[in-house]
């Protein structure tokens, strides 16, 4: 559990999950002087056994790892847990994006990387995921959306979401029959509003349609609206 006066919304701990010695040290270095704990990991296999062991609010995961890669170490945690996982990667216009994403990370940096950037989304990913500004539990069909407790169920049973994928279909019911665009919805769920990349979204919603859709291939609960972005029916 979190230590005394630790607040969801404010990240204290990164695990960080790079086999290079050189870059994970100087990323320690960096976010210990933002104020942060820095737990390390040279592999994925010592990575997930870190995360077993220590209370972790973001976990910053570097694809292409020797053994055990990224890839099925972001699903290894997705499994398990909803923390927040930020992957690293050397080529940010590749598939390796798309399916990081598919993976369950919650968004990526890509290398060479600013320390001043990553700090930013470590923070902003922090602050935003699972914090719902709905106020009161909203029915859509057979889905149930109950903010305050952090939980959705569909026909009674509870569906299992990363703290993004709740924050994302939070902020959709919230407006129902609003249209949301990429941009307002990566300022709103991710907090970034000048270094978001749109397939964060997309991503994201195709994500969760597997989790609350009937027949993600026909949605009914996320709607795309073409040229716009998405929403919610009434």
């Amino acid at each position: 559990m979190p230590a005394a006066g630790h607040h969801p919304d404010v990240a204290r701990s990164v695990l960080i999950i790079e086999d290079d010695d050189g870059i994970r040290r100087i990323v320690s270095m960096t976010l210990q002087r933002e104020g942060l704990e820095v737990i390390e990991a040279a592999s994925g296999e010592e990575g997930l056994q870190r995360l077993a062991e220590h209370p972790i609010d973001i976990v910053l995961l570097d694809l292409m790892l020797p053994g055990l890669d990224g890839f099925e170490v972001c699903r290894e945690i997705r499994r398990v847990s909803s923390t927040p996982v930020i992957m690293v990667t050397a080529r940010a216009d590749s598939h390796d994006v798309v399916a990081g994403l598919e993976a369950g990370a919650d968004d990526y940096i890509t290398k060479p990387f600013v320390a001043k950037e990553l700090s930013a989304r470590i923070r902003a990913l922090a602050r935003r995921a699972g914090n719902a500004d709905l106020r009161t539990q909203v029915v859509i069909g057979d889905l149930e959306i109950a903010p305050e407790d952090g939980i959705v169920t569909r026909n009674g049973e509870m569906v299992p979401l990363t703290r993004t994928e709740f924050k994302l279909l939070s902020e959709l019911a919230a407006g129902r029959g609003r249209v949301f665009s990429r941009e307002e919805l990566l300022e709103t769920v991710w907090g970034y509003d000048y270094f978001g990349d749109s397939r964060l979204v997309d991503v994201h919603v195709r994500r969760l349609r597997t989790k609350v859709e009937a027949d993600p291939s026909n949605p009914t609960i996320i709607m795309t609206v073409r040229g716009m972005g998405y929403r919610v029916p009434e």
